[in-house]
């Protein structure tokens, strides 16, 4: 039986997004507590680029695709 790869979703630091947006939208589509989506909004800011979401492509194809079309930069790696 194949198991399933763990990825992961990387959001991308960006110029345009404000922290209020970027937390709401890891505490609505990644389901994070509000502590752990500003540590992540932090982490983007200073470092450039965070992993949000980690799971199998299924569970992360949707998550990412509502991220970017909330205006975030994110990508399955």
């Amino acid at each position: 039986e194949k198991v399933a790869k763990s990825k992961s979703i990387v959001v991308y630091n960006d110029d345009h997004n404000t922290f209020e947006h970027v937390i709401y939208c890891f505490t609505k589509y990644c389901r994070h507590q509000p502590s752990q989506a500003e540590q992540c909004a932090l982490i983007i800011h200073h470092n450039g680029k965070c992993s949000v979401k980690e799971g199998d492509l299924k569970t992360l194809k949707p998550i990412k695709e509502a991220l970017c079309e909330n205006g975030l930069t994110a990508k399955i790696e």
